[in-house]
């Protein structure tokens, strides 16, 4: 397998019509060859299990409900017979395929793409299109250039992560610290392989911030509030989805819920969050820029902001505001990110204070809000 050569990937799905307009989406781009179909988790285990290792597919997108053997069920089986293989999860636009996603992803699903409804157009957008090609070639990138790894896992209740040295917990960033300014809040964006980014983050995030910190992921309702809910139990940070009017309070992460875009307004010493029914922008809602416009305002600038993997050029013109009020961005580098859209339409605009890794990121968070203070 060369690196030039087109993306393998199997179509899992028991609807016949669902596999074809798939397959039609995703051979619009050279890159991509379906080479397999399987009407259900047991036909794709015996067809990967037949086939020789240079000839399996490099990305699989399973269904989650099928008769016979569902998606959540072939999954164990397909890492097992294919570890090589990332594993794309399409799930249906409701709360209970909502769990399901992040079950599989916690199982080892590498991301998941939301099967749309026949009410917004059914799989026949434009949006689902780009989507679907994005997190495919994205993904068997990530698998080739070996850095994909399953959602960092849940900590046992009531068990704290082991303590780490202070030199160890800065780290690299510990030189840069002194280049950042002392923030009044941080401010994260993301859409493609977003969650397991924001997984790894918080995962790393492990010291008292001393500010709030903001999130948008675009993701819609339902399943934002089960990814807080994960990253509540991966960290030491407490997460959850921001509820309308309330305090944002230092020390606390706060995840901007589904089809709602988070604002945020000061409120005497510290901040409240707005929830915004708003009309979506860069075709997201929630979206970055709106948060970050409402953050220049509210902190006159003493924002720390980070743009993680994600298509489009969501948090560009936020971040664009924010650096010429004062504040600083962070932007994730290409090799870590799944797709380089939003980090890299920052980062090409010349106006990222760092463009680095996951891991970095988070020790600059560590540094600049670790040591935060209301100014």
């Amino acid at each position: 397998m060369t690196l030039n050569a087109p993306v393998k990937v199997m179509l899992c799905d028991d609807s016949a019509a669902a596999r074809a307009v798939m397959a039609r989406m995703l051979a619009t781009d050279p890159g991509i060859e379906v080479i397999a179909k399987a009407t259900d988790g047991s036909d794709a285990v015996a067809q990967v299990t037949a086939m020789k290792v240079p000839d399996r597919p490099q990305v699989i997108l399973l269904d989650l409900e099928m008769p016979r053997m569902d998606g959540m069920t072939a999954l164990p089986h397909l890492l097992r017979v294919a570890p090589e293989t990332s594993i794309i999860v399409a799930s249906a636009l409701s709360q209970r395929g909502a769990k399901a996603t992040m079950e599989a992803l916690r199982a080892g699903a590498v991301d998941y793409v939301p099967k749309p409804s026949a009410a917004a157009g059914g799989m026949n957008g434009g949006q689902f299109q780009a989507e679907l090609v994005a997190k495919v070639k994205g993904w068997a990138r990530m698998r080739r250039r070996g850095a994909t790894a399953p959602m960092p896992a849940m900590r046992p209740a009531m068990q704290a992560p082991p303590a780490r040295p202070l030199a160890a917990a800065i780290g690299t960033a510990a030189a840069a610290a002194a280049g950042l300014l002392k923030p009044r809040i941080i401010a994260i964006g993301s859409s493609t392989g977003g969650p397991q980014a924001l997984a790894a983050l918080v995962a790393k995030l492990n010291r008292p911030i001393g500010v709030p910190v903001v999130a948008v992921q675009h993701m819609p309702a339902g399943f934002t509030t089960l990814l807080a809910d994960h990253l509540n139990r991966i960290g030491t940070l407490p997460c959850s989805e921001a509820k309308d009017g309330e305090a944002l309070l230092p020390g606390r992460f706060y995840l901007a819920p589904g089809d709602r875009h988070l604002l945020v307004k000061e409120a005497g010493q510290g901040f409240v969050a707005q929830l915004s029914d708003g009309p979506p922008e860069n075709f997201c809602r929630p979206a970055v820029d709106p948060m970050l416009r409402s953050l220049v305002a509210a902190c006159q600038g003493k924002v720390l902001a980070a743009i993680l993997t994600g298509m489009g050029s969501d948090g560009l013109a936020g971040s664009r505001a924010l650096v010429a009020a004062g504040g600083q961005v962070l932007a994730q580098d290409e090799a870590s990110s799944v797709v380089w859209g939003m980090p890299g339409a920052v980062a090409k605009a010349g106006i990222a204070a760092a463009v680095t890794t996951i891991e970095d990121i988070a020790e600059r968070i560590v540094a600049a809000g670790g040591n935060g203070r209301r100014t």
